[in-house]
């Protein structure tokens, strides 16, 4: 381990450029860590409660996240006023944006993350997807490099992966500019729908192919990495409970995966974050499918799923990636992390439980469970008005027991104790789907929930 251990932080005060519960979190490990913080809003989020709590709160912009939460010179602006030293960007909006890491950088402020280098790279899946080659990262079957535009080399590369294949935009992510391919006859047809909506939805039409697996899991690893060339993984999640490629439960670890197997690629993982100077936190995401792991990409982020890592690493992951950003050393080495117990993570959205659609309103009656191995991070309380303008998402539910039969009761127990009044909610959703019997055993895929969806709606 390093030891540079008179470190002087490099900041005191964080400005959070974000909302909602991870607003909420970040405020509360800042509070901990004795720092001060600068919550920001939008128009829609003037009666935020961390507003309150925070030491300066103040607006930046119209309700519509393109004039507030996206608007970089609004944030800047914010920061150098309020004399914040660094900002923390959360989860979404600008969390992944290199320009905006950069530009805080020039500006002589701390961007709690990595550098703008490391989430350009990474953001980039043909630049990620060498740079896992080089550290010994396991990859899903298929070039390094974008495909061509001659229509016949695509071809061949389709025929050397082996069908089915998947084309992907090179700067995709969340479910968009992607598209599956089970014939040859339905290649041209593909490529040109994708390039198009990944020029539309990402300002590049430029793509590259894989081998698509029938049945992976969805396996996360997540690393915490300083600026002294140190780094750990803390253990690994489950989220292939998705919809849409949107996830809707989480859990650590991952059931059913010995540690011989996961040992080795956790560690590639960190020999990755140390060749490409990586620092902060951030989760390697794989695809894991008959004993085989495949990297798939990596998140330079807080995951919305950090929870489940916190309850069974015991560590404070948020607290963790601001002293890194304050130049602090890792206090901790791979032999000090071992990771107990299980953990589930249910995202309570306020949508409708059967379309799914959106729900805002005003919230007229709150009851949230409560007791040992169980939290709940929210923002939200009784009176509380849900904005249309942004993600659903209202709160995480959080258990943690010894076992993971356990925690599966707990989480029950937890959501059969939870109500929100005045809105729809996700919440009977999450009960119908912690009662499945084959969720229970653990023998799902990426695509099981798609499918149980389908069930019910035919039943």
């Amino acid at each position: 381990m390093s030891s540079h251990l008179e470190t002087m932080p490099l900041f005191d005060t964080v400005l959070i450029a974000n909302r909602g519960e991870i607003a909420t979190r970040i405020q509360r490990a800042c509070r901990d860590l004795g720092l001060k913080t600068v919550a920001v809003c939008s128009e829609a989020d003037r009666d935020a409660p961390y507003g309150k709590s925070a030491d300066v709160f103040l607006c930046i912009g119209p309700s519509s996240a393109s004039k507030s939460y996206l608007n970089k010179d609004a944030i800047l602006l914010a920061a150098r006023v309020t004399g914040a030293g660094a900002i923390h960007p959360g989860y979404g909006f600008l969390s992944e944006n290199a320009e905006f890491a950069e530009a805080i950088e020039t500006a002589g402020l701390v961007f709690i993350g990595p550098n703008a280098a490391s989430i350009a790279t990474m953001g980039d899946k043909i630049a990620a997807k060498r740079a896992m080659i080089a550290a010994g990262v396991p990859c899903v079957p298929g070039p390094d490099t974008a495909l061509p535009d001659d229509q016949s080399l695509v071809e061949e590369i389709a025929l050397d992966i082996g069908y089915p294949v998947i084309i992907k935009a090179t700067g995709g992510g969340g479910g968009r500019g992607m598209r599956v391919v089970t014939e040859p006859a339905r290649l041209q047809d593909a490529l040109a729908l994708t390039r198009e909506e990944a020029r539309q939805a990402f300002g590049s039409p430029a793509l590259y192919m894989e081998k698509f697996l029938q049945h992976p899991r969805h396996i996360e690893i997540q690393v915490l990495c300083d600026a002294h060339g140190n780094a750990v993984w803390l253990g690994h999640r489950d989220c292939s409970m998705q919809r849409r490629h949107q996830k809707v439960v989480e859990e650590a670890p991952a059931p059913g995966i010995a540690p011989e197997i996961i040992g080795p690629v956790g560690e590639a993982c960190v020999e990755a974050c140390r060749q490409i100077g990586y620092r902060g936190v951030g989760t390697f995401e794989f695809l894991y499918e008959n004993g085989a792991f495949y990297f798939i990409e990596m998140n330079t982020r807080l995951q919305v799923e950090h929870p489940v890592t916190e309850l069974t690493a015991g560590i404070d992951i948020v607290q963790q990636q601001i002293k890194a950003a304050q130049g602090f050393p890792l206090a901790l080495t791979q032999e000090n992390v071992t990771c107990e117990g299980h953990s589930f993570e249910c995202r309570i959205n306020a949508e409708d439980p059967e379309t799914f659609l959106s729900s805002a309103g005003v919230i007229t009656g709150l009851q949230l469970p409560e007791g040992e191995g169980i939290r709940v991070d929210t923002h939200i309380h009784a009176g509380y008005k849900v904005s249309p303008y942004y993600d659903s998402l209202i709160a995480k539910l959080i258990v943690h027991a010894p076992t993971r039969a356990e925690a599966l009761d707990k989480m029950r127990q937890a959501l059969a104790a939870t109500r929100v009044d005045g809105i729809s909610t996700n919440i009977s959703f999450l009960r119908a789907l912690f009662e499945d019997e084959a969720f229970a055993r653990g023998e799902t895929d990426i695509h099981y929930l798609e499918q149980w969806l389908k069930q019910r709606a035919t039943a």
